[in-house]
């Protein structure tokens, strides 16, 4: 049950980092606009979600990275422990807290 907990709030801080990170949101919207021109038909609203989207997978992968590092120097072999899963829930934080201040303000 753990587990599920722990995977619930890595996709609540990646998901609220996507979309109210505006600094991150912004710089990719502005290479998925010239990337997505003939993807999206040049609609800006496709191209935000778009946009809203790769950042929360972006945190969600560059999170993991630490996760992975201390897997590998602590020899886990088939599944993730719960420390390293804990190290990427804490990560997923740490890359969300610039978007915490806007999620307050405007709310979900």
């Amino acid at each position: 049950m753990e587990r599920n907990i722990q995977y619930i709030c890595i996709a609540f801080f990646g998901m609220i980092n996507g979309l109210f990170n505006q600094w991150a949101l912004f710089f990719t919207l502005l290479h998925a606009q010239e990337v997505g021109k003939s993807l999206f038909f040049g609609n800006l609203s496709l191209t935000l979600y778009f946009a809203s989207l790769l950042v929360s997978t972006a945190t969600i992968i560059l999170a993991g990275i630490p996760a992975a590092i201390f897997e590998r120097f602590t020899g886990a072999k088939d599944d993730s422990t719960v420390t390293s899963m804990w190290i990427w829930v804490a990560g997923t934080l740490a890359l969300t807290l610039p978007a915490m201040g806007n999620f307050f303000t405007y709310g979900l």
